[in-house]
């Protein structure tokens, strides 16, 4: 894929970003904070188009980084590592998925990380999130991936909210590839 079908196809995900998962308003977010807007990836992800080209973007961004997978905290990552390991395998690059759970599985291994199976020890992976406010949900997830004994190369997001997010996952040793911030989102998709 050419750099400019890469940049209309970016195009169109922050025109469905935009239209689907971005609202304006009073919120309070996960992270605990007030934010006169609210970013729901998951409308997007969910979404047939929005789907094929998030994993589109991710695949090109993560191409030549020598990963064997992707992986991110359930349930914000699930449709993002869905749709770039099946784009990954179409496009001849296959990558294999990884699930991060909240809490430790309470039956059966009792595990945190979800796919393991298909990975050995100290392989590299990408770690993909929907949205970055404080980096903590992302630095979490990465903790379990490096405790299940996988190497974490690339840290991604569909937006970057640059609200210390980036700062805080470089500070642990991450840097953020994020497709879009608040003001790229905004310019891109009006």
């Amino acid at each position: 894929m050419t750099d400019e079908n890469m940049l209309t196809y970016k195009r169109r995900l922050a025109r469905l970003l935009l239209e689907k998962s971005y609202r304006e308003g009073d919120f309070v977010l996960a992270s605990g904070r007030k934010s006169d807007y609210y970013f729901d990836c998951r409308v997007t992800a969910l979404h047939a188009e929005g789907a094929w080209l998030i994993g589109t973007l991710f695949t090109h961004l993560l191409k030549g980084m020598d990963i064997k997978g992707v992986g991110g905290m359930t349930m914000g990552a699930d449709p993002l590592v869905a749709a770039t390991t099946v784009i990954s395998h179409e496009q001849g690059c296959p990558l294999n998925g990884l699930l991060v759970r909240k809490e430790a599985k309470g039956h059966g291994t009792g595990q945190f990380v979800e796919g393991l199976g298909n990975f050995s020890a100290g392989d590299r992976v990408a770690m993909l999130e929907d949205v970055v406010t404080t980096g903590g949900s992302l630095l979490k997830a990465c903790d379990r991936i490096r405790d299940a004994g996988l190497s974490i190369v690339a840290v991604c997001a569909i937006l970057d909210r640059e609200e210390g997010g980036r700062e805080k996952l470089r500070e642990a040793g991450y840097d953020l590839h994020a497709l879009f911030t608040r003001t790229d989102l905004l310019a891109l998709g009006r």
